[in-house]
């Protein structure tokens, strides 16, 4: 029953994102009125993936070693840093087109280093998965970009700062969980 609402909870999380790609009239059809529906379509989604992945099973293929550990956790910080480079405009966000959904990527991948079982397939293949997808529908549908202009000093410091503090909550919440972040 658990793989079964992950599936759906990364299937409603993807469509829920992919909507206004893949039918933007609709979407647009949709107003404003169309912000509430499709928020608590990702809010369901999300729920279903932390559920379901929770009560998941499945084979188990790898497992934690202490270097792919230490690599996940490079990547982890990186990815932490591309999604608080996106809010803030940083440099990284100048030189690369959809930060966010790079950090989607990297995290993905870091989660898949050292989660070799069939609902880590599911959950983080899935969505690395949808992040492919959403960048190249994104990049078809507008070929041209313009970087942001260049931010204040203060917001790179700002964006690592958050980074370092974001990661450590994160790590926080692993432990609680009962997912050592360090080995």
């Amino acid at each position: 029953m658990g793989l079964i609402l992950l599936v759906l909870g990364v299937l409603l999380w993807s469509g829920a994102h992919l909507f206004k790609r893949l039918s933007p009239d609709a979407r647009v059809n949709m107003g404003e009125k169309g912000r509430g529906p499709i928020a608590l379509s990702i809010l369901g989604g999300i729920v279903l993936m932390v559920v379901g992945y929770r009560m998941a099973d499945g084979a188990v293929f790898w497992g934690r070693s202490p270097a792919l550990v230490g690599i996940n956790n490079i990547l982890m910080l990186l990815s932490v840093y591309m999604f608080a480079a996106s809010g803030a405009k940083t440099a990284l966000a100048r030189r690369m087109r959809h930060p966010m959904l790079g950090a989607v990527k990297v995290w993905a991948l870091a989660h898949l280093l050292v989660n070799g079982d069939v609902p880590s397939f599911v959950l983080f293949g899935g969505m690395l998965a949808w992040a492919v997808v959403e960048m190249i529908l994104i990049n078809r549908a507008n070929r041209t970009w313009t970087p942001p202009p260049p931010a204040p000093k203060r917001k790179e410091i700002t964006a690592i700062v958050a980074t370092v503090i974001v990661y450590g909550l994160i790590a926080t919440a692993h432990y609680a969980l009962g997912y050592p972040t360090f080995g």
